[in-house]
């Protein structure tokens, strides 16, 4: 029989966590063993996850229905979970047709968590909802991830959302600056999550060229996840990753967080965020439809 270990009370707490997230602005519709997020208004589409109150596991037919209903909303087909919760989720999703990425699952030590100025000469701002600064800022946060990202789906062969691949290698404040701002609802959406302490955000950059690398916290009473930290190609190997991550943290422990976690893209970026503080607890699996080839 299997002893219960410190990890077990945290694992309980994340997906606590993971099926609060959303719920403030998405409607839940239950498919068997999992649950689907439908966002209301502006902003990027939810997931779907295993249930907290499952009436059994998730099964490949619970995948293909909540498939049917993302495709009808026009949603990506993207599931989430923690393998060390929903072990037999990670075979279903594979079975169903899934690509899995597993994604080091991190916590923080809050004993050793550094001061963000120690990790990077570039100043971290945390963003005030409240100033006249926050459009702009949130709009440079959001535009350093999409070139961040789409430059790093297009290093590991993906497709080309923005610009060419050669461009886009050493892409920085020009390309970010050249991103359309988010429209007036999505604004009013964030700062509403802004204020409401269930969002924060934060980005490293100077006068001179802007924001350079950024990244979110997403926080539920004593819980914070860090997630999208993300620098453009121009400013990397600079520690500025570290640094917003770590401001971040301060921020959520501050605010009255005692357990952080953020999960790692990959063993490269875990090790990056371990001489941080953090320490691999598990495996948080996100699932796509298979890429179709030719």
């Amino acid at each position: 029989m299997a002893h219960p270990t410190p990890d077990d009370d945290v694992f309980d707490r994340l997906e606590r966590f993971y099926d609060a997230v959303p719920r403030d602005s998405a409607v839940a519709e239950d498919f068997g063993g999992l649950v689907l997020f439908v966002r209301n208004g502006a902003g990027w589409p939810y997931y779907a996850r295993p249930r907290l109150d499952p009436t059994g596991p998730p099964t490949a037919a619970d995948i293909t229905a909540v498939r049917e209903r993302q495709r009808e909303l026009g949603a990506p087909e993207a599931f989430e979970w923690v393998h060390e919760t929903t072990p037999d989720l990670l075979a279903v999703a594979r079975s169903a047709g899934l690509s899995v990425l597993m994604a080091p699952l991190m916590v923080l030590d809050t004993s050793a968590l550094p001061q963000p100025a120690a990790l990077s000469g570039v100043p971290v701002t945390v963003l005030d909802p409240a100033a006249p600064s926050f459009d702009r800022q949130l709009a440079e946060r959001r535009a350093v991830a999409q070139v961040a990202f789409t430059a790093d789906a297009v290093a590991a062969g993906g497709p080309v959302l923005l610009g060419s691949g050669p461009q886009l290698a050493a892409a920085g404040p020009a390309e970010r600056d050249a991103v359309p701002p988010p429209g007036a609802d999505e604004v009013a959406e964030e700062r509403r999550r802004h204020a409401s302490g269930r969002i924060t955000s934060a980005v490293a950059g100077t006068p001179a060229e802007g924001a350079l690398s950024s990244g979110v916290l997403q926080r539920v009473g004593d819980v914070a996840e860090i997630a999208g930290v993300a620098t453009l190609p121009s400013a990397r190997r600079r520690g500025l990753g570290s640094a917003v991550t770590a401001a971040l943290a301060a921020h959520a422990l501050t605010a009255g967080a005692d357990l952080v976690f953020l999960s790692a893209a990959s063993d490269d970026v875990a090790r990056l965020y371990a001489a941080i503080g953090f320490r691999r607890i598990g495996t948080a699996c996100v699932a796509e439809p298979q890429a179709e080839v030719g």
